[in-house]
């Protein structure tokens, strides 16, 4: 497959999933903006979600102080963000414009229609349902493109590539929220057993979508610990770590050259030690330091991916 074609796919997967993801962020900490806090408390909520992004810089230089519309003002809206949702869900059609000969009419015409619809949307109102109605309908968009993708698509090097971008993206946006949570929760070198609080753990699992699967598997109260190991370890959580990066390894595996052996051989060993590896010894590293470690070695399978197959090493 041509390099600019695989570069194409792989970033119309990785912006939509990114946009989903975004919206499952904002969603978290809209649900923990409506519990009885003081403005302090749900501010540093807004500036940790807006730190563990890397944007808080880029905020700054637009909004005077943070609040929940400005805060969701330029990560859904802003057009001149390029990590806001809005932009995502464009980018994510522009790229499939790009290679639309390899796609099926069905993906193009969804990924089209949600641009379409979302350029007429803005943040009219502060009111809550309206902003949590928007969250879902982010989500809903890009179920129905995924889909469409697993529905339609050959099975060839173009669909691995764009499930490659989609668990690559979605591994990224697992440990940030879950990071997001922990900076919200407890100081810097507090213990992680202490401080669970059921209603905002229950609105970290609802932003992705792991309230009745924590139900399933645990019929236990919601604790810290195993949130964590729900989110990092298990296999049969969709959008776990480890779910994610063994679909990585796999489609990396399939869509292997003759320069991608050590990008495949650090994401099996990453896979590996989430394969084999116990929710005690994560909680003895650190939940933080764990997660911005994972974080580190998901962005540099980006990069390496990006070197090996495809056109350039920029987002």
């Amino acid at each position: 497959m041509l390099s600019r074609t695989a570069d194409h796919l792989y970033w119309m997967a990785r912006y939509t999933e990114r946009a989903e993801n975004l919206a499952r962020m904002l969603d978290v900490n809209s649900r923990m903006s409506l519990l009885p806090q003081g403005a302090e408390i749900l501010e540093q909520g807004w500036i940790a979600t807006l730190t563990i992004i890397g944007l808080m810089e880029a905020f700054r230089q637009r909004y005077d102080s943070v609040t929940s519309s400005n805060v969701i003002a330029f990560m859904a809206f802003d057009r001149d963000n390029p990590l806001s949702i809005c932009s995502c869900v464009h980018a994510a059609r522009e790229n499939a414009r790009a290679v639309r000969g390899t796609l099926t009419s069905e993906i193009w015409e969804t990924l089209n229609a949600t641009w379409l619809e979302m350029r007429g949307m803005s943040l009219r109102s502060a009111n809550e349902t309206e902003v949590g109605n928007f969250f879902e309908w982010v989500k809903y968009r890009s179920h129905v493109a995924r889909g469409v993708i697993q529905g339609t698509m050959l099975r060839d090097e173009a669909w691995h590539f764009a499930w490659l971008g989609t668990y690559l993206e979605r591994a990224d946006s697992t440990a940030r929220i879950l990071d997001v949570k922990y900076h919200l929760l407890l100081p810097r070198g507090e213990q992680a057993g202490g401080a669970a609080d059921y209603y905002q753990w229950s609105a970290l699992l609802h932003s992705v979508s792991a309230f009745e699967i924590y139900r399933r598997v645990y019929r236990d109260l919601i604790t810290p610990r195993r949130v964590a190991e729900l989110l990092v370890l298990r296999d049969d959580m969709p959008r776990s770590l480890r779910r994610c990066m063994s679909q990585v390894h796999m489609h990396l595996q399939s869509v292997r050259n003759a320069q991608s052996a050590e990008t495949e051989r650090r994401a099996g060993e990453l896979q590996a030690s989430l394969h084999f590896g116990r929710i005690d010894s994560v909680f003895e590293i650190g939940l933080h330091e764990y997660l911005v470690r994972f974080l580190g070695q998901v962005r540099d399978l980006g990069d390496r991916v990006s070197r090996d197959f495809l056109v350039s090493a920029t987002d």
